[in-house]
């Protein structure tokens, strides 16, 4: 047998060489299947609920009312001077107003969409009400750094009502 000299250089490029070769063909492992709906069987979807944020700015006229604010019929807080609160919904239609239920809207929630409703109080001769306006999102974003978290004894449903003062979630 004969025996081949060849340069440490060398033998390190041929196992270089080696290695990548080995490297480039191996083979990816089997992709695991994924649990596929049996027939009949609805996809699992996770739903994300929208969010109404209302909020009143602080001003003199009216300070001392505090409308209630209502949602699908039920009364959520009542609203005071430079606060703020926000409820989570379901997606779908739903209709907001003020205690009155003069003023208000009717809204199509989707999921994780942000809603901004303005409560302003319109003074009358005798006695001043709340009006209650949906606002741009950029507008309502803005004027909401203004105000303070609503007070947890203001809240009238707290299953509905998610952001008041002391509560977890915040925006």
């Amino acid at each position: 047998m004969s025996r081949i000299n060849c340069s440490p250089k060398f033998a390190v490029v041929c196992l270089l060489l080696l290695f990548a070769v080995t490297v480039c063909n191996a083979q990816d492992p089997a992709p695991t299947p994924s649990h596929a709906p049996a027939a009949g069987e609805a996809p699992a979807t996770t739903k994300t609920k929208g969010r109404i944020y209302f909020y009143r700015i602080k001003q003199f006229t009216g300070s001392a009312l505090e409308p209630s604010v209502f949602c699908d019929n039920k009364e959520l807080a009542r609203m005071d001077n430079g606060r703020y609160f926000a409820i989570d919904l379901e997606p779908g239609e739903h209709t907001c107003n003020m205690g009155d239920k003069q003023t208000g809207f009717t809204v199509t929630i989707k999921e994780g969409e942000e809603h901004y409703a303005k409560v302003t109080i319109e003074t009358g001769f005798w006695k001043g009400r709340g009006r209650l306006t949906l606002l741009q999102k950029e507008q309502g974003a803005f004027e909401l750094k203004k105000v303070k978290p609503l007070d947890v004894a203001k809240v009238k449903d707290r299953s509905l009502v998610t952001v008041y003062e002391g509560s977890e979630s915040k925006p």
